[in-house]
């Protein structure tokens, strides 16, 4: 009896080995093809897609409510809030940019194929360049208003320090700053939005294809 119990466990022991063994094999296929996979190599990180497409929006808000304040008269609550919205949104945005900056330094950037020609590459960086700026530097300005003007300033459920001593005239001149740099941030993120485009639609390589969300 305990020849053919012995046999059939034996037989058992095999069969899993070759299950154990197939499923190790396609494990390690699967992983090369990912490895391998120009779609993954050549895209960014999902934390840097999702915090791209989060600041796309965020800025896109702080717009719209420092606009939406002009259809309201001076000293209302609902004029007052929307400042307040403004404020907030771009505090938003710088910490969402710094937490962008140490995520852009410790991953590799994914290169565009096609390679472009140096001028291209050249112009992109310097916008590249503009654009962190702009986004670092306006909401500083910001709190710097506030701080010099004698306001509180307001964080959603916080209240943050003032950066500088009160002073309405350092508030006046960076006010007038932070309004022309405001336009100008119209025209630098719209340059770079047709770019995206031109380089999707025009030249066809994966420059814009690298920061939409897909599945890694």
């Amino acid at each position: 009896m305990q020849g053919p119990v012995h046999r059939l466990s034996a037989l058992r022991s095999l069969r899993q080995v070759k299950v154990l063994h197939s499923f190790g094999t396609n494990m390690q296929s699967d992983v090369r093809f990912a490895m391998n996979s120009p779609e993954i190599r050549q895209r960014f990180s999902s934390l840097s897609i999702i915090l791209h497409w989060v600041m796309v929006l965020l800025i896109s808000a702080v717009y719209a409510v420092i606009l939406l304040r002009e259809n309201y008269p001076k000293g209302t609550d609902i004029r007052e809030g929307l400042k307040t919205w403004h404020f907030m949104l771009g505090l938003a945005v710088l910490v969402l940019v710094i937490i962008r900056l140490l995520a852009r330094l410790s991953q590799r950037k994914p290169p565009i194929t096609p390679e472009p020609s140096g001028w291209q590459a050249l112009l992109a960086n310097a916008t590249h360049l503009a654009l962190y700026v702009f986004m670092l530097a306006m909401p500083l300005a910001g709190w710097v208003i506030l701080s010099a003007s004698g306001k509180p300033i307001p964080f959603f459920s916080l209240e943050l320090p003032a950066l500088v001593g009160q002073s309405k005239a350092l508030a006046g001149q960076v006010k007038e700053w932070h309004e022309t740099a405001g336009t100008i941030g119209y025209f630098l993120i719209g340059f770079h939005a047709l770019a995206a485009l031109f380089h999707h639609y025009i030249v066809k390589d994966d420059t814009l294809r690298r920061m939409l969300p897909g599945r890694d």
